[in-house]
């Protein structure tokens, strides 16, 4: 037992990509890429929105979170995996792991109860129009932002803990950061009444709001058809199109991921799968907002433009 604790608290070596190494070079220039991209389309939503009011709406005010929640959430993994590919530390401490583990699920779980607040958003715009700043007043919004990072938080805290309590046997972890179902699997004893814990723990934080966000948008659906225009179907679809999409990317690689029983979990499917809402779907949610968004389109010309006169 005493060999078992010191090992307990040694370093863990984060095995990457190292499995795959004739991918690490490509994989390198291609998330150096998407993080690149990540920053600077996250932070240009940010900073628009602070800039032109026009985009001082609450739509925007849950799209400004979104967009820092991305910024912390694909930071906190991968600037280490770039210096995990380049091979000079494949380490994390103990205590790092911790805290990398605490954080990334904070923020994604923030992010998961932020996509329900903005399909409530959505729904109070195409359904309740009329009433829509009376419904979307800037302190339910800011209370609505204020409940989701704290949800978010306390989800985390109550998974890293129990995460805590497990003894781990070993210390390679296969995987490019310390994610939750991959520690599991170090795991060296019956763990099945946390891991049930942990499973209801998840299922809140995934399922009911992926159920508030289908009811949501199933009494949209029903508003639109009622009002048997095209011109409304198009502005509906273009109102909540963007959403539904993101909705559809981030749910479905975190349900797979982290409702898999662990048995079940593959872990080099699970690298790759980590690696798409990590790095890829925080890249795209900008584009899929901002794409056909003639709003954002022309606050950007209108910045630009503003600094190219100021020359």
């Amino acid at each position: 037992m005493g060999s078992f604790n010191t090992s307990f608290r040694q370093d863990f070596i984060l095995v990457g990509f190292s499995d795959f190494p004739q991918l690490e070079l490509m994989l390198s220039a291609f998330i150096s890429v998407f993080y690149s991209l990540t920053l600077l389309g996250n932070s240009t939503i940010i900073v628009l929105s602070q800039l032109d009011a026009r985009l001082q709406t609450p739509m925007y005010f849950f799209l400004c979170h979104l967009s820092f929640l991305d910024l912390c959430y694909t930071t906190s993994t991968v600037p280490q995996l770039l210096i995990n590919l380049q091979g000079y530390d494949r380490t994390i401490s103990y205590g790092g792991c911790v805290a990398q583990l605490f954080l990334f699920l904070a923020l994604g779980s923030t992010e998961c109860l932020l996509l329900v607040v903005m399909a409530f958003d959505r729904y109070a715009a195409v359904c309740r129009p009329l009433h829509y700043t009376t419904i979307m007043h800037p302190v339910l919004c800011l209370s609505l932002a204020i409940a989701s990072w704290i949800g978010g938080f306390v989800n985390s805290l109550i998974q890293t803990s129990l995460m805590m309590t497990m003894p781990l046997c070993g210390h390679q972890v296969n995987h490019f950061f310390c994610e939750m179902p991959i520690l599991l699997k170090l795991a060296c004893q019956d763990t099945e009444g946390t891991e049930a814990k942990m499973f209801v723990a998840r299922v809140v934080i995934l399922i009911f709001p992926v159920t508030l966000i289908l009811g949501s948008y199933a009494n949209i659906a029903q508003a639109v058809l009622k009002t048997k225009s095209m011109a409304g179907c198009k502005k509906a679809l273009r109102t909540c199109g963007s959403h539904l999409v993101v909705v559809s990317l981030f749910y479905g690689a975190a349900i797979y991921t982290y409702l898999q029983p662990k048995d079940s979990y593959s872990e080099n499917k699970g690298k790759f799968v980590s690696l798409f809402y990590t790095i890829v779907t925080p890249m795209l949610n900008p584009l899929i907002y901002t794409l056909r968004n003639k709003d954002v389109k022309g606050a950007l010309w209108k910045v630009l433009g503003r600094g190219t006169n100021s020359r």
